[in-house]
Parts: structure tokens; sequence; C-alpha cells
């Protein structure tokens, strides 16, 4: 299962954080922090994979990321989930934002927050992988669109 989702620039400015087990606070940010601090600390050749930190559960919990321009994108998972396939995982997430956004960027995750959103719980929802079909995923973000397209019309300016 998917614990958390955590998306934080070169600098350690989060910028999407998902949390899908309960946390204080304070226990969060200290998370993302010291999730920076293990990622950023890494080669790039060294394996995308490494065990979790001690406040999102120590050895039982793996980090698995990717290094995408300015942007790490993590999941933590706990062990009954296959690091590759929570890599193909990231993979996919990162091309859907850049088929939505045409060439994401941090600013898009930044001032599009709610479409980020919107997109991440097609892809996972409460710890659990929804889909993984790039296609099936855009196609319902066009149907949303076409949908907020049409309340907005209804509505008039």
């Amino acid at each position: 299962m998917i614990q958390a989702i955590l998306v934080f620039n070169n600098h350690g400015k989060p910028r999407l954080v998902r949390f899908y087990q309960r946390f204080p606070e304070e226990i969060q940010q200290q998370i993302v922090r010291e999730t920076f601090h293990l990622v950023l600390k890494r080669d790039d050749n060294i394996c995308n994979f490494l065990e979790g930190g001690s406040l999102i559960g120590g050895s039982d919990y793996k980090l698995i990321y990717r290094h995408y321009a300015t942007l790490y994108f993590v999941f933590c998972v706990d062990s009954s989930e296959s690091e590759l396939g929570i890599l193909d995982l990231i993979q996919v997430f990162v091309e859907t934002l850049d088929k939505c956004f045409e060439n994401v960027c941090e600013l898009d995750l930044i001032f599009h927050m709610d479409k980020v959103h919107y997109i991440l719980q097609e892809v996972v929802m409460g710890g659990m992988v929804l889909e993984t079909n790039m296609n099936e995923i855009v196609a319902q973000i066009e149907a949303q669109n076409r949908l907020e397209k049409s309340e907005v019309s209804v509505l008039g300016p």
C-alpha cells in the first residue's frame, strides 16, 4: 500500500504532499524534511529505492523516487508493493501531468494544485493504485474539463 506521495523541488520545498496514513501536521513536516535529505544525498547513478526514514516506519517501508528536472517524485510504500511497479507508476503520473499541462513544470504544480490532485486521484486513491493506463486517465481528465466548461457556460459570465 502507498503510505505517502511527496513531490518537492531541488531545494526541499514541497509541491505536492499526500499522506494516506494519518500523521499530525508537525510529523508530516518532519517526514517531508527527512525524506528530502535522504533522497538528496543519494548519487544519480544509485538505484531509486531506499529504506523509509525512521519517522514513517523504518525498514518495513521503502522510498521509491524519480528525479525529473527540478522535481523529486517520492512514493513511500510498504513491503507489499513492487519497487519496479511503483517506478512505472511514477512514470505514468509524470507523463500524465506532462500531457495535461503540455510540458509540466514546477509552476504548474503550484498554480494548478486542484488539477494535480484530481489527476493523482485518478491514479491513486486511499493508498491503492486505481489506474495505470495513461490514456484512460487523460480521457477522465478531459471529461472533467468538458464538464467544468459546460457548467461555466450554463452559469454565464
